[in-house]
């Protein structure tokens, strides 16, 4: 029976949260291993029920803790009071949450039901459980074994296991230590992507098992909370044996010296290797090496077992005096210990020396021909003289028996030069026949001569030399093709035909010059010009008829002098520069780079600026522009002027290049919301709505370029029952649920838009007061909701503007429906009489007005136009009003502040409800523009707010884009779903109307502050309850 009725109970639960909508939630704060009967909270004043007086309930209030049959509750609630206190069950934290991740928050969730059903809500509880340290980290085991090489590098890491704590954050583990490491082994700590911390071994030593095989340490592990917890663990490390010890010889060198004559057999030597391992790593095998040669090889024998070297087959010094063993030792490893034996083979002396004769010049008939010209130390041939006997009895000495004009000179061991010792004349001496002799030192010493001949020709050894070996001169450019330069002599001592001399131009010669071959005579046979090349240097040669004949050279330089025939040159005949429009005032923009040809005066080239411009300056040497005014780019975007260029010459040259300066736009304007007008306009709703449908359409522009006007939209208040959505690009309202009953009402989003400019965004916000319901009976009422709702918090639940009793809104929806359709009534029957009375001559001037520019007219004139109107009827047109746009102006510092008015007319039409085409309204900016660049290249004037230079940049943004919460312009009818107010030139972008149509295009290219006047506002005010029949079923405005 209990069941049946706790079934019924939570039935009659269900049904009451579908229905009535009393939902609540409620959270809190609480430590796990809390003990029992802790005061949590207190439901009746935390969901304020106490203010229900207790008179109006059938039953007393009672609170019902609703679970699941057979769970054991972690908390308790007092039926009467409300009051939560902890059970006697354990709150686990770890046991509750063991397969959430590590870090994430915990909860503990139950369900209270709030009795008698007059005033039933169901509440969802959430317990936040906070972790307390109430365990120890602890390792897999209590005793950890690694093995490690021996061999291992300093600075090798091993993992060991980490440390298991239940706990999380600050509570779980934190650090560990390593005990007792005796310098060997240090410990680091690794922090996975996953923030777990994984102990690693360091080596910090050189190991060696042969000096200790195992190592014992502790590892300590700790947590984080307080009080802190840790647990060790035993670490033992094995150290393991690698064969990490190489054979070592007692001697890497061993020279021995043996007879040639020794018999087969005979020992050489006996080498001796160590290895410090022990077993098979300590085995040592000899062997020689694949670099000895193939003879020693056949010579000598190697025992692979004892290290011994004996003779293998008979020796022989004249074959080979010495050899050398390399000997490896090897243990079984990769690298082998070697060793070196060098075998020196005696021998005993009986060989006479032997001289080799090389001739380097080549002898004719035995005999070697030399030039008399022959210059001092001329290589004539290398003389060699060997000995096979060793030592003493092999030492050689090679010598001429008599004076001659040559010598002997050692270069190597046992070899010499012969060349000359003094100069050679073929008059004096003709020939020479030299007698070597070449002498060893045995006892006694053997000796050996050979001779050698020598024969001097004559040769034409004086070659012409020129008077001056190095010739300068200077030449004016622009010269005259043929002009005489100079003469250029040399002489020959020789005689005859050998004295004979011809001047020729070198081979790096250019073609701008001519010599004369016979007299020698240096001409320009062209045009010389300095600007392409100011210096030529080459060589002139000088050759005699000798035979062969001799040449001299000597080295010109001509030198050609400048003149003024050059103009200056810009490096481009028109220069652009980018600067951001906050460039300080006399900050640099840019600079011209000018460069002329010519030399010294007539090079100096000194800049100015022409047509008088006050606006830059230029430095006349370096060319560096700067502004002498502050940039707004919205004022101007681009400056152009042209820059002279003149040099100093005698008679001087100018140019001139054209400078454009384009100004860069920086994000110095907040969005501007152009929809809604204000924080108090509102949107009908039909509650019929489907989910998806765009509702209502937010519209703001930004006076900015680039990805500094690109906008995105945002839900950041209201919206608490999260029916609304808002597209972050076109800034569309949708609906994400269908209404229901309870979402009747008033609701308020705020809206924020976000420009994408750089560095740094800049934003603005606004109110978005959506009425849910089938009609709109009474807008002052609205509007009174509204204004009441900005002084309500977004976090609270604006919708509900009333706590009636269902019966007593029923009422009131039925008083509404039928007033509604009384006045619809009246508007239909108002509208015909107003179509009948309308003249034809109104309808004619508003079809001129239609076409023709909006200008700004006389207030008066304005008045009585207004009263004209009231007058006259147009068939076609409901409603004919003015909207005032105010332009504040701020010249300079010291000017008053101006303010001019513009009354713009707007016509409602009722006959043609489409959209207008704002493709037609001139812009400031291109929503589309690829690049800045491309919009900094536009020719099109940009509109600008005069900021003096002096004025600092926040404050032309409090200026321009402050926006306060009642707004500046409240539009009028149903043409306020789509006005603006704003500081911003481009508010009447980018808007378009389902229910209106601008018949004339606005083009607004000053900045200007929007406003209306309190004649408007009253007339928006009276107007408003009779144009809501007129709104689309959704009341969108995209």
């Amino acid at each position: 029976m209990d069941l049946l009725s706790g079934t019924y109970i939570f039935a009659v639960l269900l049904a009451c949260v579908v229905f009535q909508s009393g939902a609540q939630e409620k959270n809190y704060t609480i430590r796990e291993e809390m003990p029992e009967n802790v005061l949590i909270g207190d439901l009746l004043k935390d969901l304020n029920l106490s203010l229900i007086p207790d008179k109006s309930l059938t039953t007393p209030m009672q609170f019902k803790l609703v679970y699941k049959t057979g769970d054991v509750p972690l908390i308790r609630i007092e039926e009467g009071t409300g009051e939560i206190f902890t059970t006697g069950a354990r709150i686990d934290r770890e046991k509750l949450c063991a397969g959430i991740i590590v870090d994430t928050h915990c909860f503990y969730e139950v369900e209270v039901a709030v009795l008698p059903d007059e005033i039933f809500r169901l509440v969802k509880i959430r317990f936040l459980i906070e972790d307390i340290n109430d365990n120890a980290p602890l390792f897999p085991a209590t005793v950890i074994n690694i093995s490690i090489p021996e061999n291992s590098a300093i600075n090798s890491r091993y993992a060991l296991p980490a440390a298991i704590d239940p706990d999380t954050g600050i509570n779980g583990v934190q650090n560990y230590q390593l005990i007792k490491g005796q310098n060997i082994f240090g410990l680091d700590i690794i922090e996975t992507p996953e923030g777990e911390k994984m102990p690693q071994l360091i080596v910090q030593k050189e190991l060696d098992r042969e000096e200790k095989d195992t190592y014992v340490m502790k590892v300590k592990v700790e947590d984080g909370g307080f009080p802190q917890r840790s647990s060790t663990a035993i670490l033992q490390v094995s150290v393991a044996d690698t064969n990490d010890n190489h054979p070592v010889f007692k001697e890497d060198e061993i020279e021995v010296s043996i007879p040639e004559n020794a018999p087969v057999g005979s020992s050489v030597t006996q080498l001796h290797a160590t290895d410090a391992d022990i077993g098979e790593n300590a085995r040592i095998h000899f062997y020689f090496s694949n670099l000895v040669s193939s003879m020693a090889k056949r010579l000598f024998y190697l025992n692979s077992t004892t290290g011994l070297i004996t003779v293998k087959e008979p020796l022989d010094r004249e074959e080979s005096p010495n050899h050398k063993l390399l000997v490896l030792a090897s243990d079984g490893g990769l690298m082998p210990t070697r060793a070196m034996v060098l075998v020196n083979v005696t021998d005993v002396n009986d060989n006479v020396p032997l001289i080799d004769i090389r001739y380097i010049i080549n002898p004719i008939n035995g005999t070697v021909v030399l030039s008399e010209n022959a210059p001092l130390n001329t290589k004539i041939a290398l003389i060699t003289v060997t000995d096979k006997d060793a030592d003493h009895n092999g030492r050689v000495t090679c010598f001429t028996d008599h004076e001659v004009p040559f010598r002997l000179r050692p270069v190597f061991s046992n070899q010499f030069l012969l060349e000359t010792a003094a100069y050679l004349d073929y008059e004096s001496t003709r020939e020479y026949a030299i007698k070597l002799l070449a002498s060893d030192a045995g006892k006694p010493p053997l000796n050996q001569s050979s001779m050698l001949l020598i024969k001097l020709k004559d040769e034409n050894d004086n070659a012409p030399v020129f008077t001056q070996p190095f010739i300068s001169l200077s030449v004016p450019e622009n010269n005259s093709p043929g002009t005489q330069l100079t003469k250029i002599s040399a002489t020959d001592a020789d005689t005859g035909r050998n004295a004979e001399i011809h001047y020729l131009l070198g081979i790096d010669a250019p073609s701008e010059f001519n010599l004369d071959h016979r007299t020698g005579i240096l001409t320009a046979v062209k045009k010389l010009d300095r600007e392409k090349q100011e210096k030529y240097s080459f060589t002139v040669l000088a050759k005699d008829n000798g035979m062969p004949s001799l040449i001299t050279n000597a080295t010109v330089l001509v030198t050609v002098l400048d003149q003024n025939d050059n103009s200056p040159i810009f490096t481009h005949n028109e220069y652009n520069f980018y600067v951001p429009e906050n460039l300080p005032r006399h900050g640099t923009v840019g600079l011209i780079t000018v460069t002329d040809p010519d030399y010294g005066e007539n090079s100096a080239v000194t800049l100015s600026i022409l047509d008088a411009n006050d606006d830059f300056t230029i430095d006349p040497q370096s060319g560096v522009i700067q502004p002498n005014i502050s940039f707004d780019r919205e004022k101007q975007e681009s400056y152009t002027f042209n820059v002279k260029a003149e040099d100093g010459g005698r008679v001087s040259h100018s140019s001139t290049a054209k400078v454009t300066i384009n100004v860069v736009d920086v994000n110095d304007n907040k969005p501007v919301f152009v929809v809604p007008p204000s924080n108090y306009s509102f949107e009908l709703v039909s509650p019929s709505a489907n989910p998806g449908t765009v509702i209502f359409t937010v519209v703001a522009i930004d006076s900015d370029t680039g990805m500094n006007a690109e906008l995105r939209y945002s839900i950041v208040g209201g919206n608490t029952k999260g029916l609304f959505m808002i597209d972050q690009t076109t800034g569309n309202i949708t609906l994400k649920e269908k209404c229901v009953l309870a979402d009747l009402g008033l609701h308020k989003l705020i809206v924020k838009a976000k420009d994408l400019g750089q560095p740094d965004s800049l934003f603005s916000v606004i109110n978005v007061n959506l009425f849910v319901n089938e009609s709109m009976t009474n807008a002052t009422l609205i509007y009174e909701l509204m204004r009441k709702n900005i002084e309500i918090p977004v976090t609270q639940n604006v919708e509900t503007t009333h706590t009636s009793s269902p019966s007593s809104d029923y009422v009131k929806i039925m008083v509404a429906i039928v007033a509604g359709t009384i006045t619809v009534i009246l508007v239909i029957f108002i509208t015909a009489v107003v179509r009948c009375r309308q003249s034809p001559h109104l309808k004619a001037s508003q079809k001129n007005k239609q076409n023709s520019e909006w200008v700004t007219p006389n207030p008066e004139n304005r008045q009585m136009m207004m009263m004209k109107k009231k007058k006259k009827h147009t068939p076609k047109t409901l409603r004919l009003n003015f909207v005032t746009i105010e332009e504040a102006k701020a010249d300079n510092a010291d000017n008053d502040r101006n303010t001019v008015t513009l009354d713009l007319p707007i016509e409602l039409e009722e006959q043609t409800m489409g959209k207008y085409n704002w493709g037609t309204t001139p812009t400031t900016f291109k929503p589309d523009s690829p690049d800045l660049a491309q919009h900094y290249k536009s020719a099109s004037p940009q509109p600008a707010f005069q900021i003096q230079p002096e004025t600092p940049l926040n404050l032309k943004h409090h200026i321009i884009q402050e926006l306060p919460l009642d707004n500046t312009f409240v539009g009028c009818d149903s043409i306020s779903k789509c006005s603006s107010s704003s500081s911003d030139p481009y508010s009447i972008s980018e808007c378009s109307y389902p229910v209106t149509n601008f018949k004339t295009p606005v083009s607004v290219h000053t900045r200007l502050t929007w406003g209306i006047s309190s004649r408007m506002l009253q007339q928006s005010t009276a107007t408003a309850p009779y144009l809501g029949h007129r709104l689309s079923p959704l009341g969108r405005c995209s």
